[in-house]
Formats: C-alpha cells, sequence, structure tokens
C-alpha cells in the first residue's frame, strides 16, 4: 500500500516516528478488514509492536485512525488507476481499475459507514474520497472511451454505482460479486 503522510505537526516526523504510524496504519487496516471498525485498540497497537501510548499519540481517537487508513486506501486505489491510465492497454486498464475498486468498496463498507455516522458525508476525508475515485476512474474511463473501447455514454459515476452496488448485495460471496463485475464490464464494452 502506499505510504500516507501524517497530519501535518510543528516540526518534522522522525523516521522510527514515521515509521510507527506506517505500521499502525497497515495494522489497523488488517484488524479493521477481519473485524470491522470496532476492531481492538490495543491489539491494533500489539500487532503493530508498538504500545498504547504510540497508538494515542499518532491517533488520539478511533476516528482519527479510521480516517487515516481511508485515506491510505483510497490514495492508494488512486495511485494505481494512475499507473494504470499511463502504461495498460485502455480496456484492460478499465477492467483493472474496476477489480481495484470492487475490492477496494467491499473492505471499506464498514469503515464508509462508521466515518459518515461520525464525520458527516460532506467531511474533508469523504470528499476528498470521492474527487480521488472520480479523477483516476475517469482517467481509465475516458481513456477507453477515446480509444472506442467502452460505451461513450458511460460516466465513471456510473460504474462506482454499479460495482459498489455489487458488494453491498445481503449475503453475496466474493465469487458473485466478481461475476457482477464481469457482467458490468460486458455492458460497457463497445
Amino acid at each position: 500500500m502506499g505510504e500516507i503522510a501524517p497530519a501535518p505537526s510543528p516540526r518534522p516526523m522522525r523516521a522510527d516516528a514515521r515509521r510507527n504510524f506506517q505500521r499502525l496504519v497497515d495494522a489497523a487496516r488488517t484488524a479493521f478488514a477481519e473485524h470491522g471498525a470496532e476492531a481492538s485498540l490495543d491489539d491494533i497497537a500489539r500487532q503493530a509492536g508498538v504500545g498504547p501510548g504510540t497508538l494515542y499519540r499518532h491517533f488520539p481517537t478511533r476516528l482519527a485512525l479510521l480516517e487515516a487508513v481511508y485515506r491510505d486506501e483510497v490514495d492508494d486505489l488512486g495511485d494505481r488507476g494512475e499507473r494504470l491510465a499511463e502504461e495498460a492497454e485502455p480496456f484492460e486498464a478499465l477492467v483493472a481499475w474496476l477489480d481495484m475498486f470492487l475490492s477496494y468498496a467491499a473492505t471499506k463498507r464498514a469503515l464508509f459507514h462508521e466515518l459518515i455516522e461520525v464525520a458527516g458525508r460532506d467531511s474533508e476525508l469523504l470528499t476528498h474520497s470521492r474527487q480521488v475515485i472520480e479523477t483516476s476512474g475517469g482517467a481509465v474511463l475516458a481513456r477507453a472511451q477515446e480509444a472506442g473501447v467502452a460505451r461513450a455514454d458511460v460516466t465513471v459515476g456510473d460504474l462506482t454505482r454499479l460495482v459498489g452496488g455489487c458488494t453491498m448485495m445481503p449475503g453475496a460471496t466474493e465469487e458473485q460479486q466478481r461475476r457482477m463485475l464481469e457482467v458490468i464490464v460486458a455492458g460497457i464494452r463497445t
């Protein structure tokens, strides 16, 4: 995953503090994926190899840690989308981005609902996330449309709603979600 920048502070963070920050984000990502937004913060600190005091110095609240994980994931999706837009064939890039977005949406669903409850839909983080998704998904979609391999009437908003919807089907397995993604891909190919 991409490294995220810690919140601005009056002085630069030491290298060991930056490492601890990233280890905490990585451990929290795993814990939230396995146990949801209510994962034990003490367990996260233990998994990161730091004490609870270090966790709370970096993330004074559960929300701060949730936000850091969420931002890390969306920024990684954006970075990977930019690389796809530059390096892969247009339709393959679009399919790969949709696959990445499916995984992102599936794992972030619980965090998303928690963040909306606490911070609101128009929080800086969720606004940033929408912008990153729109930009990276829009770039791969536009490239596929310009190459004539994706329908011109499809928008990135259409795709994120369709793919995101695949992750919200009650009881849907990962296999079912992947099959639904294949149906979406078939529907946007020219």
